[in-house]
């Protein structure tokens, strides 16, 4: 219980329990709107929905604060590539948070003019080039686990992994079966990697259904939100599991 008040005292873990409320929703409404006799069910939904976005967006008015300071420190990593890809999407998500807050003056009314078709669109690119930074990143950190994983096979008679010697002999060969099993057991041994790669990839379809790259559906968009904020609540819930910058 103080675990939970604890996650529940920070911002984060509120937008995230929001964030999964919201997707739920969506996932929820879209699986029953068909049903003649779920129509109440479905509105209410929607409103939920609606209003867990705006409490969302009152959230995150002060994290352009956080990205700038995250940038400022990512700035300074050793490694050119993780030090260009978090930089640029910790930037980016800046500029998200900006566009997000002029669309919450929108919502709120304080701001009635604002070109509202506009301002999603800017902050949509701003998040979908954050994500493609981050899984960047994340390819970068995979393709040197596999690199670091060959040369050692070749430099040592046992391979990565004592206890499947006999499996693991079959990545010898360059073959497509090889590399795929040897990328399924470097994200088995590195959970942190795999959940930051699978939240970054959930996150991708909302923005590339809204930018109109890959279509597809409110149900997609729901699952793959409620899985992301799972993932999202996991790690801060428990530090240990979250990708390292």
């Amino acid at each position: 219980m103080e675990s939970f008040v604890d996650f529940t005292n920070r911002s984060q873990g509120r937008d995230q329990l929001f964030r999964a409320t919201q997707y739920t929703c969506m996932l929820l409404s879209y699986l029953i709107e068909h049903k003649a006799d779920k129509k109440k069910l479905v509105m209410k939904l929607k409103q939920l929905e609606s209003s867990m976005s705006s409490g969302r967006k009152m959230f995150r008015l002060g994290n352009m604060v956080h990205a700038l300071v995250a940038a400022r420190r990512t700035t300074r990593l050793p490694d050119v590539v993780p030090r260009f890809c978090l930089t640029a999407s910790n930037l980016t998500r800046a500029l998200y948070f900006v566009c997000d807050a002029v669309l919450w003056l929108k919502s709120v009314g304080l701001q009635p003019d604002i070109d509202k078709p506009k301002w999603r669109n800017w902050a949509t690119k701003c998040y979908y080039f954050s994500l493609l930074m981050n899984l960047a990143r994340d390819w970068y950190e995979i393709s040197w686990r596999v690199e670091q994983a060959v040369q050692e096979e070749k430099t040592k008679e046992n391979f990565f992994w004592d206890k499947h010697n006999e499996e693991l002999n079959c990545v010898k060969c360059d073959s497509l079966h090889g590399f795929l099993f040897l990328l399924f057991q470097i994200l088995k041994r590195h959970p942190p990697l795999l959940l930051d790669l699978v939240k970054n990839l959930c996150d991708l379809s909302g923005p590339l259904d809204t930018l109109g790259i890959y279509k597809t559906n409110p149900g997609v968009i729901g699952f793959c939100g409620v899985l992301s904020s799972l993932v999202g609540i996991l790690t801060l819930s428990s530090p240990h599991l979250k990708l390292k910058q």
